[in-house]
């Protein structure tokens, strides 16, 4: 038995299908396959049920690859262990990041990041709030970027910054009137949100308490993935959005005049570091919390006259 067979195991379990594990494992489909089937001749098992498609472990082959986890993330661990005594910083780092975060954040610390540790290779990846959780509790990843608190048991969360939000709003709204606004002086039903998976889009159903209000009759009842295009369709002269203020770093000082800030309190959205509870890598994503924070504004640090919108 080795660390490899293990590997090819946990492949096949993550991708269920043999030719993919062997593509992810940089390896041949014959070669995965016979890891694999020795490693089953040792332990006098079988690991897969290979007659079902997408294939399947088996009874004991769960247990067994739940262990084969356990393993392979603490031999992990160990080379990390040796690579921090000596003083190094190097090894990949898997970052899972929400959209409508993405965009933003990574161009403030990206480059200083990679110019800071050559020695580090890092993976970047779009992903869900829910997708991010679920590749953090398979070892999928290794850190995620996305608003928190989450309050799973199986994550540990540290967070880094509170965003807030900011109405933007096409020249026509009324709310440009005011120079500072209530989440209660939004027309709900002249707002274009996020679709259906955004976590932002849950936020601000619970900023604007859309779920306790009824929505008359809208010509337009718009949705996307983008925040950059809920920017286009508003400045379309299609009614308001709420946007995060890393959003409007590329706006023009024109864009800008149709932008107006909440009183005090001011909403925010906590951007946290989650990784798994067990995780690895501890200098690697501590060097990455302190590279962020070192190119986030000061007062994004504090909660001070901030209320913090759950998910």
């Amino acid at each position: 038995m080795n660390i490899q067979q293990l590997e090819y195991v946990i492949a096949v379990d993550t991708y269920r299908h043999f030719v993919k594990a062997a593509e992810k494992c940089f390896v041949t489909q014959a070669t995965l396959s016979m890891m694999i089937k020795k490693l089953e001749e040792e332990l006098d098992v079988k690991i897969f049920d290979r007659s079902r498609q997408p294939v399947v472990p088996t009874e004991i082959g769960i247990k067994i690859i739940a262990q084969a986890k356990i393993i392979v993330r603490e031999n992990n661990r160990l080379k990390e262990m040796v690579h921090e005594e000596q003083g190094e910083l190097k090894g990949e780092l898997r970052i899972g990041i929400i959209p409508t975060l993405a965009p933003y954040l990574l161009p403030l610390f990206m480059n200083s990041f990679l110019k800071k540790y050559p020695s580090v290779k890092l993976k970047i990846s779009e992903f869900t709030t829910n997708q991010i959780i679920h590749k953090l509790e398979q070892h999928g990843l290794d850190a995620g970027l996305l608003s928190t608190p989450l309050n799973q048991p199986s994550l540990r969360e540290e967070p880094l910054f509170y965003e807030q939000f900011v109405v933007y709003a096409s020249s026509g709204e009324k709310i440009l009137k005011k120079k500072f606004v209530l989440a209660n002086d939004i027309d709900v039903n002249r707002l274009c949100l996020l679709e259906e998976g955004h976590c932002l889009r849950s936020q601000v159903f619970n900023l604007c308490e859309l779920r306790n209000k009824e929505q008359e009759f809208r010509q337009l009842d718009f949705e996307t993935g983008s925040i950059e295009t809920l920017k286009r369709i508003v400045e379309v002269d299609q009614g308001i959005t709420i946007l995060p203020i890393l959003a409007l770093k590329a706006m023009t000082a024109k864009q800008k005049q149709n932008i107006r800030y909440f009183k005090e309190p001011v909403p925010v959205r906590e951007v946290g570091l989650v990784t798994y509870r067990y995780f690895v890598k501890e200098k690697l994503i501590q060097s990455l919390k302190d590279e962020i924070l070192s190119n986030i504004p000061a007062e994004m640090r504090s909660l001070s006259k901030k209320e913090i919108i759950n998910i």
